[in-house]
């Protein structure tokens, strides 16, 4: 008997655990919104069985099945974000975490800052551990060590790869000119451009940051987890990305 309770406990807690992961992980996108309306048909289904309104009933359960079968090919980008969270999650990923010298950031932030100031676009993408080779090969490969004016000659605006997103890993600049996949967020501000919706768009399919120097305003802004980080400054940027990449005892020394 204890058991049994203890049991069924157990089982209770562990549906809760995953209905709590998968409300997060459709928190903020358009797939909310379908939940809502597969919640009202099923109690609709209910309330006309309880009543016996049985054509409505098969009616609702005819739409249900077909909403069901249908939900893998409507939301297959949620339903690849969610299996690439629980493969980076940890007992999944073989992966060990990339080294950045405080060198390699610093080139990093000091372009960002100068494109920034000259009203320069750029899209800069850190790879961590989710490799992003299927947007590599979208762009051109580089395999140069990162420099400042290496990344600010990508993104002047004579420059032929300018419109694409600089990739950056393993202590070099993999490739630039990559096209990345756009979020379709709905939260997403309407007045944010193409650059700010790739980059939420590849953050929410892999565990990259992602820098975005605004072209109209000269805004820098840090996406990350699918969210947004806007109006950085400088030093603001360094805080986030020394956090991120560089061992606590070194961030302390160089702060």
């Amino acid at each position: 008997m204890l058991y049994s309770i203890i049991s069924n406990i157990v089982d209770l807690f562990i549906v809760g655990v995953i209905i709590y992961f998968l409300l997060n992980l459709i928190k903020g996108t358009r797939a909310v919104q379908l939940i809502k309306g597969l919640v009202l048909i099923f109690i609709a289904s209910v309330v006309s069985q309880l009543l016996n309104l049985n054509t409505v009933h098969w009616f609702l359960q005819s739409v249900l099945t077909m909403l069901i079968v249908a939900l893998p090919i409507v939301f297959h980008p949620e339903l690849r974000r969610a299996l690439e969270q629980l493969g980076r999650g940890g007992f999944l990923n073989k992966q060990l975490v990339q080294k950045w010298s405080v060198k390699d950031i610093n080139d990093i932030i000091m372009a960002a800052d100068e494109l920034a100031e000259n009203k320069i676009g750029a899209l800069i993408v850190f790879e961590k551990k989710v490799g992003l080779r299927t947007y590599i090969e979208t762009g051109t490969k580089i395999d140069a060590k990162i420099s400042k004016e290496l990344i600010k000659n990508l993104f002047y605006k004579s420059a032929p790869l300018h419109d694409g997103a600089v990739i950056v890993g393993e202590g070099k600049i993999k490739a630039a000119g990559c096209l990345l996949n756009l979020s379709n967020k709905p939260s997403i501000n309407p007045k944010l451009g193409t650059r700010h919706r790739a980059a939420i768009g590849i953050t929410e399919e892999s565990d990259a940051l992602v820098i975005v120097v605004s072209e109209e305003s000269g805004v820098i802004s840090l996406a990350q987890d699918g969210e947004l980080i806007r109006y950085l400054d400088k030093s603001k940027l360094r805080e986030i990305l020394f956090k991120q990449f560089i061992p606590r005892k070194t961030n302390d020394f160089f702060s």
